[in-house]
């Protein structure tokens, strides 16, 4: 996304594959073969007959389709698999952490405890000796997803261009698949590897604590941003009530251009590694914020997006009516998001720098896409 929006005034840029990583993928196939030799049947004598990078949605961690063909009990076969590859340190990963086995973890007890549609995961490798960085590697799974390049609110793609009542069946069957995960039943025992390790009296404090340490991490080498600073500040001094309740297993990035669907049905939901234990507001309103975020840059363009589509109030009483759990302070957790989206901004800005794909502004909130409307929060004039 960190190319998406130019200053001429002459419309959308044609959309920009945005490097995200430095690794040969030769060397990756022949040491990804090795490592897979190891782990099946003897004899099996594996194959990686196709490997490629994908120009999906995301920006964090590096994800490889491959093909794999091997012999198991004198019968052929043949797998279309998923590798989900922490970043190298020299590619300017987002986050300041990837914990690869406890995504692999989180996806395998979800598919386990609950009926929400997550990828079949096989192998995780925690070592980075196999292939230079940890990995694992799931069952591939058909489907499309929403795009984000270009945004899909700018128009010319599947979703925007269905009829209204396909575009509801979509968010109402999405915000189902976050309350069949939220419904998962002792959270914090199953997925207590999830919580948030910063101090902090609660879930929330906690995870807040660790988005302080993630801009720490983000604004070292000349990428302290004075906008993330003040929003960090406004988080605190406008903290709300917080629920007596147990935390949920939030999915973290809960967006719709993190799920693959077949048709307007959810067929898998992808991208686990800011699951976290923690209150419901938090995927809501990344939900919402995740297609609010696409909607401002729509604006920018003169473009009319989709205002109707995951609208908060509506996404609210759906949630409700599924749960019984009314939302509480969703414009506090609606900002709290746009500060995470901040952060990661400023780390493909950065990313961007480091393989001279953009030039360092002088100001480096130059760098934030959603600096405008983050202003208007701060402001109390983005929500109402």
């Amino acid at each position: 996304m960190a190319d998406m929006v130019d200053d001429t005034g002459s419309g959308p840029p044609p959309p920009a594959e945005l490097r995200r990583s430095s690794r040969d993928r030769d060397e990756v196939r022949a040491r990804l073969t090795t490592w897979l030799a190891a782990r099946l049947p003897d004899a099996a004598r594996p194959r990686i007959t196709a490997l490629e990078g994908t120009d999906a949605n995301g920006m964090s961690n590096e994800t490889l389709l491959f093909d794999a063909a091997w012999e198991e009990d004198g019968v052929a076969v043949e797998r279309r698999l998923v590798a989900r590859l922490a970043p190298g340190d020299d590619d300017i990963p987002v986050f300041t952490r990837y914990d690869l086995p406890a995504q692999f973890e989180t996806i395998r007890l979800v598919g386990e405890l609950s009926d929400v549609p997550v990828p079949p995961v096989l192998w995780s490798e925690p070592e980075r000796s196999a292939i230079g960085t940890p990995f694992f590697v799931m069952g591939r799974v058909d489907g499309r997803v929403p795009p984000d390049v270009m945004p899909y609110t700018f128009g010319d793609n599947w979703l925007f261009d269905a009829p209204a009542t396909d575009q509801r069946h979509l968010q109402d069957a999405t915000v189902d698949v976050i309350a069949r995960l939220h419904a998962i039943t002792e959270a914090e025992h199953h997925f207590g590897f999830l919580a948030p390790d910063a101090p902090g009296a609660t879930p929330l404090r906690r995870r807040v604590a660790l988005t302080q340490r993630w801009y720490d991490f983000a604004a070292s080498d000349g990428f302290r941003s004075e906008l993330v600073e003040r929003a960090l500040g406004w988080l605190d001094d406008h903290w709300p009530p917080e629920s007596a309740e147990p935390p949920v297993l939030c999915w973290g990035d809960s967006r719709i251009g993190n799920v693959l669907y077949d048709g307007f049905d959810p067929a898998a939901v992808l991208d686990w590694e800011m699951a976290t234990l923690g209150p419901r507001e938090l995927d809501i309103a990344w939900l919402v914020y995740g297609h609010r975020i696409f909607e401002d840059i729509a604006a920018t363009f003169d473009l009319g997006g989709m205002p109707g589509f995951l609208r908060a109030d509506d996404v609210a009483a759906t949630y409700t009516g599924l749960t019984g759990h009314e939302l509480a302070h969703l414009d506090w957790f609606g900002t709290y998001a746009a500060v995470q989206y901040a952060i990661v901004f400023l780390r493909t800005g950065a990313r961007a720098v480091h393989f001279g794909e953009t030039e360092l502004p002088a100001c480096v909130d130059d760098l934030i896409l959603n600096a405008e409307p983050l202003e208007r929060m701060l402001a109390g004039t983005y929500w109402s």
